[in-house]
Formats: C-alpha cells, sequence, structure tokens
C-alpha cells in the first residue's frame, strides 16, 4: 500500500502520514491519526499481534 492510498484510506493528508512515519514519538500526541491509521490498515487484512512473551507484530490476516 502506497502512502497516498494508505493516507486517503486513513483519511488523513499524505504530509502528515510522512511526519508520522518519520518521527513516531511526535505520532504518538496525535493517537486519532494513529487509531485511523490501524483501522486503515486493519481494513487492509493487516493483523495487529499483541506482546505475548515474544513481543508485539503484525501480519496478513488471510481471512
Amino acid at each position: 500500500m502506497s502512502q497516498p492510498e494508505l493516507a486517503d484510506a486513513a483519511n488523513i493528508s499524505v504530509p502528515t502520514l510522512r511526519r508520522m512515519e518519520a518521527s513516531p514519538s511526535e505520532a504518538s500526541g496525535l493517537a486519532n491519526n494513529v487509531l485511523a491509521v490501524q483501522v486503515a490498515l486493519e481494513a487492509a487484512g493487516i493483523e495487529f499481534i499483541p506482546p505475548n512473551g515474544g513481543g508485539a507484530g503484525i501480519r496478513l490476516n488471510r481471512a
């Protein structure tokens, strides 16, 4: 998924997405944008895996 596609799916601007990717510490202050990106990625089939002793991660949901 390209940055423009993800930004469109999350309803945020491409510059905002680029800032989030460039500086994750600043992104944490934009919780609504982070949530929007997460929801967009989940809709695209990405599953976020919580820490379970081995650390957090992601995987493609094949369902």
